[in-house]
């Protein structure tokens, strides 16, 4: 599709999926707490993109400019774009200096990481976020980048967006599924600060209850290797959400044991678990027990709402959360709702 025939098509987007409205509607005013909300973005502002991870190409990340573009958004694209290390994009000097302009970039409203893979941790102890806290920015991705979730959390309870990131954007929007555009949308929903709302089927083994608190979370295994770090979760009075994939189900059960040694179980508000790709057991090394088992025996002696299958995760119905946000999350026998409420 050219450009011009992209961009016409999407200036009739929200006219052509009316129904996507419901995951956004008005637009909410910031709370008077002590979380650091960055400024929502409005038509005219700059987004930075950068790869503190994995390499992307300038042809991959292109329909994600595109679109942004036609969202009313200006785009600076990072010098670690097209840079690659192996499987980096770029080396951890080159991929610190990227990073650090765009935090320091008083142009930039926000940073949307072009894609994860591994390497976050190689520079966040490297960055200096002194500038970034006198004048936040939304800081966009998830797998990897949650280092980056819980290091702005724990250091500077600054908001920040757990998405999809550049290399998810469709090639071709007129190909894309339902699912694949509202997860898409609901990026620009978060970013101009409407109100976001999700929710998810009944489950067998959900918990009951109705709770109000901050969101915090992401990727099991990265918040695993954070503990005891500068990054590492702080979750009392958190509603904690998680989400990975491809890992044994022996290791997703370390990984939660990990959680409830270190703490972060006893005094959540709520427990949201998201898509889980499990990696089958090898033969002979069966584990015999299902993801729902690991995660009922972590929580057995509390109390908490728990949700299982929610709409986040590495697959496509991977919906844009406001991390650090305070929102109200109800789980009953119609299933359960996620509502952001700033």
């Amino acid at each position: 599709m050219n450009r011009k025939h992209f961009l016409s098509f999407m200036a009739m987007a929200g006219a052509t999926f009316p129904a996507l409205k419901s995951f956004g509607s008005s637009v909410i005013p910031e709370p008077a707490t002590a979380v650091k909300i960055p400024d929502y973005l409005k038509a005219g502002d700059t987004i930075g993109i950068t790869c503190p991870a994995g390499f992307i190409t300038m042809a991959e990340i292109l329909p994600s400019v595109q679109l942004m573009e036609s969202w009313g958004f200006r785009i600076k694209i990072g010098k670690t774009v097209d840079r690659r290390d192996f499987t980096f994009g770029g080396s951890d000097q080159e991929r610190m200096l990227d990073m650090q302009n765009m935090l320091d970039d008083p142009e930039l409203k926000a940073i949307m990481c072009a894609r994860g893979g591994y390497g976050a941790v190689r520079i966040i102890d490297l960055l200096n976020f002194d500038r970034f806290v006198a004048s936040p920015k939304w800081m966009i991705g998830f797998s990897d980048v949650t280092i980056l979730h819980c290091h702005l959390s724990r250091k500077y309870g600054i908001a920040s967006i757990h998405s999809k990131m550049c290399n998810s954007f469709p090639s071709d929007w007129t190909l894309a599924d339902p699912v694949q555009i509202a997860t898409i949308l609901s990026i620009r929903q978060a970013l101009s600060g409407e109100q976001l709302k999700y929710i998810a089927p009944p489950h067998l083994f959900n918990r009951p209850g109705k709770v109000e608190g901050v969101l915090v979370g992401g990727n099991l295994s990265i918040i695993e290797t954070l503990a005891g770090s500068k990054s590492d979760l702080k979750t009392e009075g958190k509603i904690l959400f998680l989400e990975d994939t491809g890992e044994y189900l022996y290791r997703l059960d370390r990984m939660f044991w990990n959680l409830k040694r270190t703490g972060k179980l006893e005094q959540l508000q709520g427990l949201i678990i998201g898509g889980f790709k499990v990696k089958p057991d090898d033969p002979g090394e069966e584990f015999g027990r299902t993801l729902y088992d690991i995660v009922q025996e972590k929580i057995k002696e509390y109390n908490f709402p728990v949700c299982f299958d929610f709409p986040v995760g590495h697959q496509k119905n991977n919906f844009a959360l406001k991390c650090g946000v305070k929102h109200s999350f109800e789980v009953n026998s119609n299933g359960s709702s996620l509502t952001s409420l700033y």
